[in-house]
């Protein structure tokens, strides 16, 4: 599910009466997927075996939990383990009439979706995306790559895993902890048991000991003719993600004043909703910026991230890709 509106429901965090009314309507979404999950564990539905490793990073809580920051830091480590990664996602958002596609940093993301033309430019590694996954993989498979990685696919039981790392905000945790509508929950919270890891993003957190934090790089001009680059002080701050606040708060961060201008997840920005009648700057997402362009282009900055593990968190990745690597790890 991916929500159309600009944030969550108050009561998907902090409970309450509608939580309550839609508790039963809950119950029957983690019925059905524990349902459907033990389908595909016993092999009344079909998983897909590719003949490589393949390493899912997903979430359970809908919306944007900072996965796509870690799945470039796991292609990388591969990368400096000599091995040749591929990232495969679903393409959300993307129109293309056939799939699957292979993206390149050039593709156009109203075909293939934002984030797929995002890691086409940041990861560095082949990317391919489409609604079966293992179709798309296997066009990886086919260009020399020896690891696929999936950027979301955790319920995408339809490939089958060696590594499942389950990303959690930590800010948010699980939300009242109740599945869809009645919460935020794709899959019944105790699915965090059964994952190779869980990792949080911003910091400690209940659920987990391991944690990241999305670290800001210099901002890069996304137009061909910028103006100085901002230094501070009131900007228009744009986002079109799933936790436009963590934008947001970035930016603060930063010594900036926002603007803030909250977007639905994947929206297709219109030229109109980037005219501000001022010439103040406007920052924006990565994720953003690649469906951007045109003469607002020059007024636009991009603010980069990368995913960077505690000390704990790192050793704890490294440990699974031994794992999977040498072959050690079991099936699922």
């Amino acid at each position: 599910m991916k929500l159309q509106r600009r944030q969550l429901p108050a009561f998907w965090l902090r409970g309450g009466l509608p939580a309550l009314l839609l508790a039963p309507l809950g119950w029957l979404m983690a019925g059905a997927v524990l349902l459907r999950r033990q389908l595909y564990r016993s092999g009344l539905l079909r998983s897909e075996r590719l003949p490589v490793p393949v390493i899912v990073v997903g979430n359970i809580f809908v919306g944007g939990t900072g996965k796509t920051p870690l799945v470039i830091w796991l292609c990388q480590r591969l990368q400096a383990k000599g091995r040749r990664p591929g990232v495969v996602l679903r393409g959300y958002g993307g129109r293309a009439e056939s799939w699957p596609q292979r993206v390149t940093a050039d593709s156009d993301p109203d075909l293939v979706g934002d984030e797929a033309v995002l890691l086409a430019r940041q990861a560095g590694v082949p990317v391919a995306a489409g609604p079966r996954r293992a179709e798309a993989a296997r066009l990886l498979i086919e260009a020399g790559c020896d690891v696929i990685v999936s950027d979301d696919g955790l319920q995408h039981y339809a490939l089958a895993r060696d590594v499942e790392i389950a990303v959690i905000d930590a800010g948010r945790g699980l939300g009242n902890g109740r599945c869809l509508p009645a919460g935020p929950l794709r899959e019944p919270r105790r699915r965090l048991k059964s994952v190779d890891l869980v990792i949080a993003n911003g910091g400690p957190s209940a659920w987990t000991p391991y944690c990241f934090r999305l670290v800001s790089e210099p901002l890069q001009p996304l137009g061909a003719n910028p103006g100085p680059t901002p230094a501070g002080g009131r900007v228009h701050a744009v986002a079109g993600i799933g936790n436009p606040q963590r934008f947001f708060d970035q930016v603060r961060r930063l010594g900036f004043q926002p603007i803030e201008h909250p977007f639905p997840d994947h929206h297709r920005f219109r030229p109109e909703e980037l005219a501000f009648d001022d010439d103040l700057p406007i920052l924006m997402t990565s994720k953003d910026a690649v469906k951007v362009s045109g003469a607002i282009a020059d007024r636009c900055w991009v603010l980069p991230v990368r995913a960077e593990p505690d000390a704990a968190a790192s050793n704890a990745l490294d440990a699974l890709l031994v794992r999977v690597l040498e072959g050690a790890h079991e099936s699922r």
